[in-house]
């Protein structure tokens, strides 16, 4: 199973449909994709810049414009699935579907480790394809992206955010980033690395 972060930077980009029509076109039963939180984050900032509430109700906020994506992108692709826990993405996987992670099960009652600006749907992702053991993280991104710098250099320049190392410190599967223009590396991964 392969988790593909698509940025929220790419939600008014038209290369948005290249990229989920190739995920569905050849990734059905084994693709999963993590919607970022984008110009719908974006706005989460801004109230809470306007308002002072905590980073506990802005998370739970961001997770709802992760969401929003998430429905953004079957509105675009109706055949994605929409999967809000690890049972259903499963069923969309067992189904030959390509799952869109839905992530309102991560809302908290009670600050946490994962209720801070630090960390962002890039850590989501990295926490997603660890309690799935995912094979392979896939993130995409519209900055450039310098695909051979450490992770550690991405993180402190803002291409990745600064809680990502953490969470993929220990991972047991491949870490990949591309640029938004990398649709045809995305496709070539998929038609030639197989999947356990």
């Amino acid at each position: 199973m392969w988790v593909v972060k698509i940025g929220g930077s790419l939600s008014h980009d038209p290369l948005l449909r290249e990229w989920l029509t190739q995920l569905w076109e050849l990734g059905g039963g084994r693709v999963v994709i993590v919607p970022g939180g984008g110009d719908f984050a974006d706005k989460v900032r801004q109230y809470q810049s306007e308002w002072r509430f905590d980073d506990l109700a802005a998370h739970n906020m961001c997770l709802l414009a992760m969401t929003q994506y998430a429905i953004l992108m079957q509105g675009v692709l109706p055949e994605l699935m929409l999967a809000a826990n690890e049972d259903r993405i499963r069923r969309a996987l067992r189904e030959g579907r390509v799952a869109v992670w839905v992530p309102t099960g991560l809302m908290r009652d009670t600050p946490d480790s994962m209720t801070n600006w630090d960390t962002t749907s890039d850590s989501l992702a990295a926490w997603l394809s660890t309690t799935l053991n995912a094979e392979r993280l896939m993130v995409v991104k519209s900055c450039p992206v310098d695909a051979g710098a450490p992770l550690e250099t991405l993180a402190e320049t803002g291409v990745l955010d600064s809680g990502f190392v953490n969470y993929v410190s220990e991972a047991n599967y491949v870490v990949e980033l591309f640029n938004k223009g990398d649709v045809g590396l995305m496709r070539d991964r998929l038609l030639h690395v197989p999947v356990a």
